[in-house]
């Protein structure tokens, strides 16, 4: 999986969202280490809800613009804790051999 599907998923974890919360979710989760453009976002969803791991919600007009809502599936849920355990595993097999590494970054 692909860091921006990983933060596109993570961002919906706690309910649907419309692509620019999706957005400020995305950049909050990663410590600002994720910006997603329009177009990496809408690839993204585009990829993820083909896939199964989102799916649309509601639309809502807010000032006269619509905004759509993607919520996360069972699927998504399943497959972005999938990727936590991956990345939390290739984190350990660094980590776990250097420990003072851990310490230097907390």
């Amino acid at each position: 999986m692909r860091e921006p599907g990983y933060f596109v998923l993570a961002s919906l974890m706690d309910g649907p969202l419309h692509g620019y919360g999706v957005i400020k979710k995305a950049e909050e989760l990663s410590g600002g280490a994720v910006t997603l453009a329009a177009g990496t976002l809408y690839g993204a969803l585009d990829r993820l809800s083909g896939a199964g791991y989102i799916v649309s919600d509601h639309d809502e007009i807010v000032d006269g613009r619509a905004r759509h809502y993607y919520r996360l599936t069972e699927a998504g849920r399943a497959a972005l804790v999938a990727e936590a355990r991956r990345l939390e595993r290739s984190a350990r097999a660094v980590l776990d051999r250097y420990p003072e590494l851990e310490q230097e970054a907390s």
